[in-house]
């Protein structure tokens, strides 16, 4: 299926590493031109060759996305290398343990800035083009928002932000045409997320105890599994879908677990 995305010019903040790497691949596969916002230059030049040396075309900007002038920037950049942005993919985030007993307001605040205020800013920045283009947006969720996890309060009310911003900006973005989906994510298997797991004090029987309760063949969900359906997202043959919240998880979130083990 021809997913028309050649030479569309998509921001995926994140971009670099685990699941926004993922989706940089497939958009550059599509014939996308991926526009890589991140902290890490290594990263995201590392990123940047792998699509080149595939043919490809990429991008990439150094930007601090908790400083609010970074993201503004970053837009510019984008929008001042090739005259429009198409897409926006809405990635960077990472699940910092801020919890309820063990936080404070200062880590509160600090992790909605690294989760979820600069959805809105990236957003913000690029609306003004997205409108020319008539482009969409994809977030990127978690399923902490509606399943909780324990001692990650910010990371949960970051995603559950996602949710209603998807949400809300369907509603008012309407009138441009554009739309607006999120991805919702369970378990999959990226350098954050084998981070995490080896702070657990078992992590390899952790692994497989969670992977046994995902109802979808017990395995993780892949970053290309994820990546498939954001750049069916941002793409025309989604073209009456948006205000959706779609679970790519293997039925994680909504399937009874009892079923994970017959």
């Amino acid at each position: 299926m021809d997913l028309k995305l050649k030479d569309k010019v998509v921001i995926v903040t994140g971009g670099a590493k685990g699941i926004g790497e993922g989706i940089s691949l497939a958009l550059a596969a599509e014939g996308a031109i991926p526009c890589i916002i991140g902290r890490s230059e290594t990263d995201n030049k590392h990123t940047v060759s792998a699509i080149e040396a595939k043919g490809g075309q990429a991008f990439q900007v150094v930007a601090e996305l908790t400083d609010p002038q970074a993201c503004a920037d970053a837009v510019t950049k984008v929008a001042s290398a090739f005259g429009r942005i198409d897409g926006l993919v809405n990635n960077a985030g990472v699940n910092d343990g801020v919890g309820l007993e063990n936080g404070s307001y200062e880590g509160f605040i600090a992790s909605l800035h690294r989760n979820l205020v600069h959805y809105y800013l990236i957003a913000h920045h690029a609306l003004p083009w997205l409108k020319r283009s008539q482009g969409a947006i994809v977030n990127i969720g978690s399923k902490t928002a509606e399943t909780g996890q324990g001692g990650t309060s910010a990371y949960a009310a970051s995603n559950g932000g996602r949710n209603a911003l998807t949400r809300e900006w369907a509603v008012e973005l309407l009138k441009y045409g554009i739309r607006v989906n999120a991805v919702i994510v369970a378990e999959s298997y990226t350098p954050l997320y084998e981070k995490w797991i080896q702070t657990l004090p078992n992590p390899e029987e952790k692994l497989k105890i969670i992977t046994a309760n995902i109802p979808l063949g017990n395995r993780m969900t892949t970053t290309e599994e994820i990546a498939s359906m954001v750049t069916f997202l941002l793409s025309e043959r989604s073209s009456h879908t948006t205000g959706q919240l779609i679970h790519v998880d293997g039925g994680y979130v909504h399937l009874d677990r009892a079923i994970a083990n017959g």
